[in-house]
């Protein structure tokens, strides 16, 4: 089967600062880089390394022609992405010597995809591939439609979190995944914890903490594997592409959040995003 995701492509840009600055705090940085990235990105990336394959759906400016040439390179077919007049999204991301973050999102062409390169992919979809979604982008109500009606099973990354947007997208899903903080937020919102919400299958990640796995039979935790991490960034995002992947290829969810706990957990142990996101072999071969 397959994975589509409509998902963003942003020019990660990381600064290493002492801390995260507070209000009004003026700080010099420890270093400077780039990097690919954007959630979408993260995603498409990590389940193309877990031996998925990988459709990417989004856009770019003519400044981010490279950012399909690396997509390709890792194996994600990106036949699908539209190139705009406009400018690339960017994300400006620091990182405390604790590994912990806070970025600042400009959506550029994550907010412009065209409705004709979603018409476009989704006429390629096959009946039981995965479609996969998050909030970077434009369109996600309108491809949770359409992949429901094509009888794709729906995926849906519920960060940058938005309550009105989630919600919208509810009746879609077959699968919800997101943090501690986003599950309170939409149980303020809709009222219903994760195990009462109607979608088959919700994971809320909790960090350090692991995973809870929200299925049919109920509440599964699953812990985290300790490491000492150095970047946060994309953890997450690696988490949710490999347990696609693992769904996809037929694992169990079970057996595919085990091995994305491991994959999540390399992740942190490394600077940068899609650039530097584990492997299959290395998330095999790890041994914590």
């Amino acid at each position: 089967m397959a994975i589509w995701n409509l998902g963003s492509i942003n020019a990660d840009i990381v600064y290493r600062v002492p801390h995260i600055p507070a209000p009004g705090e003026t700080l010099s940085s420890n270093s400077r880089q780039m990097f690919l990235g954007g959630k979408g990105t993260n995603m498409s990336v990590a389940a193309a390394r877990a031996a998925a394959h990988v459709h990417h759906i989004g856009a770019v400016g003519e400044d981010g022609r490279w950012a399909i040439d690396r997509l390709l390179e890792y194996g994600v077919d990106t036949r699908n992405i539209a190139v705009l007049d406009t400018e690339t999204a960017q994300a400006i991301i620091m990182v405390d010597p604790q590994g912990e973050n806070a970025i600042v999102l400009h959506p550029g062409a994550n907010a412009e995809i065209p409705q004709v390169t979603l018409q476009a992919a989704m006429a390629e979809a096959q009946t039981g591939d995965w479609l996969i979604i998050q909030n970077e982008t434009n369109l996600q109500r309108t491809a949770a439609e359409m992949g429901k009606k094509l009888g794709l099973k729906v995926a849906y990354a519920a960060a940058p979190f938005d309550a009105d947007r989630v919600q919208a997208v509810l009746p879609y899903l077959d699968f919800l995944i997101l943090n501690a903080i986003e599950a309170t937020q939409l149980e303020q919102a809709t009222g219903k914890p994760p195990g009462d919400l109607p979608v088959r299958d919700v994971i809320v990640t909790l960090g350090s903490e692991g995973s809870d796995w929200y299925g049919t039979s109920g509440k599964e935790h699953f812990a985290a594997i300790k490491v000492d991490p150095v970047d946060t960034t994309g953890a997450g995002d690696t988490f949710t592409g490999y347990v696609l992947a693992g769904l996809d290829r037929g694992m169990p969810m079970a057996q595919a959040i085990g091995q994305a706990t491991k994959a999540g957990a390399l992740m942190v142990t490394r600077h940068g995003t899609a650039d530097v996101i584990p492997d299959l072999s290395e998330v095999q071969a790890f041994q914590p």
